[in-house]
């Protein structure tokens, strides 16, 4: 992965939404390349269930910081201690429906046994980096989102897993950063905005 090129960025913050949160896009490396690592959350969650996540969430009056937000959320979803979290950089921050702005940092950390806080994630998925970057594991679909008009969806498919919503518009960009992986110009399919999600 190319480091020098996701510190470099300048990412675009977005500073209007009513709630602020953070999270921590973890890569571990390992003889034979990076893995990014994912929480799958906890199916009784109120927000997003099931669904395959990078540690994180809401900023809490304590946090000195985002990045602070970052490493708390990281300690408490799967035993990441602060002091092992190398951040890198940041990609853009991500509106999400439930009116939050989302910050994400790019992280190096240790590869070693992660222990899920099953309160809040229900596993923990390690990906291969060269596996997302498969375009033979990619799709996207276009369709008009009621808040934001005309929306592409991603969709990685790797070991069982599947990485979408937020979390895989902010994995197209670090792909794009990090790797030579390229997002197709076009997605695979227009579907009506009502149309099933393919999960």
């Amino acid at each position: 992965m190319d480091w020098q090129r996701v510190a470099a960025h300048e990412p675009i913050e977005v500073t209007d939404e009513e709630r602020e949160a953070a999270v921590l896009a973890p890569v571990v490396t390992r003889a034979d390349g990076e893995y990014l690592l994912f929480t799958k959350r906890a199916d009784h969650l109120g927000e997003h269930p099931g669904q395959m996540s990078f540690p994180g969430g809401g900023r809490e009056p304590s946090d000195e910081d985002l990045v602070a937000t970052a490493k708390r959320e990281g300690r408490e979803e799967i035993g990441l201690r602060p002091e092992e979290v190398d951040v890198v950089g940041q990609l853009d921050d991500i509106r999400t429906i439930t009116n939050y702005a989302v910050r994400p940092f790019v992280a190096k950390i240790p590869d070693r046994e992660y222990t899920p806080d099953e309160r809040e994630v229900a596993e923990i998925a390690v990906l291969s980096v060269a596996a997302l970057t498969d375009l033979g594991n990619y799709e996207s679909e276009r369709r008009d989102h009621p808040h934001y008009g005309e929306v592409r969806i991603h969709f990685f498919r790797v070991d069982g897993y599947t990485v979408w919503g937020a979390t895989g518009r902010m994995l197209v960009q670090l792909l794009e950063l990090a790797t030579d992986w390229e997002m197709p110009a076009e997605p695979d399919r227009v579907v009506d905005p009502d149309a099933d999600f393919p999960v």
